[in-house]
């Protein structure tokens, strides 16, 4: 089977072949929960794969330092093109390795070592990148963060203000990687225009829902948008930075020569396809599949007792907060993902436990949407989950291995997008 769907590879390493295949099979037999992953299709795969690897390609179509890029430069044109008139901005640069990568771009733009820079606290669902202490953007500049309320988990706005006011930041962030609510660009424009900061949105997770029209746009709120290519977009994995046309310069600069060489050109064309789904109608109807999924799937969990905080969702993502079950996060994910069900651990804002040992774990549903499960399968998943935890905290190793089974047979109906098994 695996010399038949990677002849070439199989025949030439057959041990990564077997990885490779027994990857193939894993994602097909499991129920993804992780709100950062999704499924590509053949098409963006194929594009993914094909001979623009052998190109290089430092500079921009039309401004190249190496020669025969006449196809290179279309096909990045193309990208560029299909970013600006999906999200809807003057300018969009395609070339960032990834959301990270995208971030620091920014901070080579707007901002010099030393800088006030402020965003949401890595605890509380904010990103690394976005100035903490950990990482080099919290190193390199003085990061300063902002929270969310304790009594209900959300944002408050009047705190951002009292804050940027106080530290005047040269940049501020946007979003996050554990925002189960919709964020107001507009309160964050206002916000940064009267600190005088250039406000960024990092849409990484949400930009799928944004292109279908599932989540409001930062677009005419903010001064850039960072993003990933894949997530909810569901496209291979890669980054995107949008802003207006007085940025474009200073954004392009910093993406090359500031921090990379030549882009990937085959991910470049990866991203173009995934675009070009993305403005189909389709995608419109799986944006907002994977918001209502979601939603469904966060109330047949309260309803089974779980703790979710802010108390819900209104994207694809959910928080639970595991410490009423008395299972730590990281024990509950082992055990759910012996089960057939993939999710991560996570912190939940204010927790106790230490970030590799957390009180929460993080779910999300782009996945198991681009499979075809709807909202009439929500209250399985729940039952899924609350089986799994409480086998998790019994050590109940047959009541794992039967909702595997049950996965792994539901899932065989659904078969996932761009997977090469029959």
């Amino acid at each position: 089977m695996t010399a038949r769907r990677h002849p070439a590879l199989s025949a030439t390493d057959p041990e990564l072949a077997s990885f490779v295949a027994a990857e193939e099979t894993l994602q097909a037999e499991t129920l993804r929960l992780i709100p950062s992953e999704n499924y590509v299709s053949a098409a963006v795969l194929e594009a993914s794969g094909t001979v623009l690897q052998n190109k290089y390609s430092e500079g921009y179509p039309g401004r190249r330092y190496y020669e025969g890029q006449q196809n290179i430069d279309r096909v990045e044109a193309l990208a560029v093109e299909r970013a600006k008139g999906l999200f809807g901005v003057d300018h969009a640069n395609v070339q960032p390795y990834s959301g990270s990568p995208a971030n620091l771009a920014v901070y080579l733009a707007f901002a010099e070592p030393g800088d006030t820079v402020m965003g949401m606290a890595l605890p509380m669902g904010g990103h690394l990148t976005h100035g903490w202490g950990v990482s080099a953007t919290g190193s390199w500049f003085r990061g300063v963060q902002y929270g969310v309320r304790a009594d209900s988990g959300r944002i408050d706005y009047d705190a951002v203000r009292e804050l940027a006011l106080a530290e005047r930041p040269k940049i501020i962030f946007c979003g996050g990687t554990a925002l189960p609510r919709t964020i107001d660009f507009g309160a964050f424009a206002s916000i940064a225009k009267e600190a005088g900061s250039i406000l960024v949105a990092d849409v990484a997770h949400i930009a799928g829902l944004i292109a279908g029209g599932a989540h409001p746009s930062p677009a005419g709120h903010v001064d850039v948008i960072s993003t990933t290519t894949h997530k909810t977009l569901r496209g291979p994995r890669g980054a995107m930075l949008m802003c207006r046309e007085e940025h474009a310069k200073a954004i392009d600069k910093a993406v090359f020569p500031g921090l990379q060489g030549g882009p990937h050109n085959q991910t470049t064309a990866g991203i173009a396809v995934a675009l070009h789904e993305a403005a189909q109608p389709a995608f419109v109807t799986y944006a907002h599949a994977v918001v209502a999924n979601a939603k469904a799937l966060a109330a047949a969990l309260l309803e089974r007792g779980f703790d979710l905080v802010s108390g819900g969702t209104d994207n694809h993502l959910i928080l639970v907060d595991l410490t009423s079950r008395g299972v730590p996060g990281k024990v509950a994910a082992k055990a759910l993902d012996r089960a057939g069900i993939v999710v991560n651990y996570n912190t939940v804002p204010f927790d106790p436990r230490k970030p590799f040992d957390p009180s929460g774990i993080r779910l999300g549903t782009p996945s198991l949407t681009s499979r075809g499960l709807s909202v009439e399968h929500m209250p399985v998943v729940a039952d899924w989950i609350s089986r799994a935890v409480a086998a998790a905290g019994s050590a109940d190793e047959r009541t794992l291995t039967a909702i595997r089974g049950e996965v792994s047979s539901l899932l065989s109906t659904f078969p996932a997008p761009g997977l090469p098994l029959s």
